[in-house]
């Protein structure tokens, strides 16, 4: 109902949106919507390649006479207010008039710097690089409280939609015990064939898939990892998603790689419980990770959250199970989830919320976990770490989510490890670490942001 308030009371007003990484992935979706969002208007996009800017505003529909290429601030300041402005230089923001920009450039080095210039002239910031909150994200809900706006993920993406998800269930009184998504590509298994197809790998034949179908306890996951060994490892993007969640939330990691069950929606609520009921965790309040494992004719999870919530009252959960609901087989426990995340489609009502209401931010939001980089071999000083690939990983480093307690003060949060050099030699199994790293020039920013939001209280 707060959205049909909104529409009313707000009708023929618009948010003035900025968008920094914009031409393709996340920041298309949301430049595309923004041409039909009634409550937001597009004020600019800022890229190094401004022709193709303008090719993909003219590809979605805005009108060529309200396209104007900006080389320079002057340009900016003599545009007319209706314009949309390709900006070759984000700090040209600071005189476009906008009231939130969206950073989805996924560099941590441009993401750090344009948040903390636009927060610093009291501009929103709607936050889609994981990467960069995972660094920056305790400092700069700080620094936007103090300069009177808001910082906050977008809704969207996993880490915001599962921190939605685990507020409102907060607010209606419910123990939460697991909060968690699904891995981004499905394992889909073809029980008429015997095939699995599962993101880009060439489809396999394992038939005897069909024998963990029917989930029988732990013993199912376990059969069902063995058969699936080399599909199955931990994904930076992941468990970079649950760094912000954890910080978030105050949950800690399940496992430092995610326990990753291959498990059926059906199943949640009897998996991610404690093993003294079956389950697989350790400990309650925890953030974890699943791959959804479904047949071709099964509707996926979508890369989509879940919160595993304690049944309090038998009555009250026996009925809801009656409605069909995923209920553990012993009664505790159930699964609540939003079996999707749409990417920008759904950015702009985070940006209605921090603009009109204000709502937004997390100032309670600390450095409670840190993702970080283990040596998967020895490592000779003078060589260079890379982020990159699809899932933007470096080769011979596998990421480890673990509490901050846990880890050594030098430890370095992955993605400041980009264009870093190793300044000693490094062995195998050794976490990453500021006495054996020089880090780059961009990345030095946003690890000092990391080093203040680590003196927060």
């Amino acid at each position: 109902m707060i959205y049909s308030h909104i529409a009313r009371k707000y009708a023929g007003q618009q948010a003035r949106i900025g968008v920094i990484g914009a031409t393709r992935g996340y920041g298309y979706t949301i430049i595309a919507q923004l041409h039909s969002t009634p409550l937001c208007a597009l004020r600019f996009i800022s890229s190094r390649h401004p022709e193709e800017c303008k090719a993909v505003l003219l590809e979605l529909g805005y009108d060529e006479s309200k396209i104007r290429i900006c080389s320079s601030i002057e340009d900016v300041k003599a545009s007319a207010a209706d314009e949309h402005l390709i900006i070759s230089d984000y700090s040209y923001m600071v005189a476009a008039g906008v009231d939130t920009v969206i950073e989805c450039t996924g560099n941590t080095a441009v993401g750090a710097d344009a948040t903390r210039l636009a927060l610093t002239n009291k501009i929103n910031v709607c936050m889609v690089s994981k990467e960069t909150d995972s660094i920056c994200g305790p400092y700069f809900n700080h620094l936007a409280e103090e300069n009177g706006v808001s910082y906050m993920l977008a809704e969207g993406d996993q880490p915001r939609n599962l921190c939605d998800l685990y507020f409102w269930a907060k607010v209606n009184g419910m123990e939460i015990i697991c909060a968690g998504k699904a891995s981004e590509y499905d394992i889909i298994y073809d029980p008429k064939t015997g095939d699995v197809r599962y993101f880009d790998n060439p489809v396999m034949n394992r038939p005897e898939l069909s024998e963990t179908l029917e989930f029988k306890g732990v013993e199912t996951l376990e059969k069902r990892r063995e058969i699936l060994s080399d599909l199955l490892y931990p994904i930076s993007a992941d468990l970079c998603e649950m760094n912000l969640v954890s910080n978030a939330t105050g949950f800690t990691p399940a496992a430092p790689s995610m326990n990753y069950p291959v498990a059926r929606i059906s199943e949640l609520a009897d998996i991610f419980i404690p093993k003294k009921d079956g389950g697989i965790l350790d400990g309650e309040k925890v953030v974890d990770v699943f791959y959804d494992f479904r047949t071709p004719d099964e509707a996926s999870f979508a890369g989509g959250e879940f919160v595993i919530v304690k049944c309090t009252n038998d009555k009250v959960w026996s009925l809801i199970a009656e409605k069909g609901h995923v209920v553990s087989r012993n009664g505790k426990y159930a699964c609540l989830y939003y079996p999707y995340h749409i990417l920008g489609v759904e950015t702009a009502s985070s940006l209605v919320l921090q603009h009109f209401l204000g709502i937004g931010g997390n100032p309670d939001c600390r450095q409670v976990s840190i993702m970080v980089g283990i040596a998967d071999r020895d490592f000779r000083k003078g060589e260079r770490f890379k982020v990159e690939g699809h899932h933007h990983e470096i080769a011979g480093v596998t990421p480890q989510l673990l509490e901050r307690a846990q880890l050594p003060s030098t430890a370095l949060p992955f993605y400041v490890l980009n264009n870093s050099v190793a300044s000693s030699d490094i062995r195998k199994g050794e976490v990453l670490s500021s006495d054996k790293i020089e880090l780059s020039e961009e990345t030095k920013v946003p690890f000092g942001y990391f080093l203040e939001g680590l003196k927060l209280k």
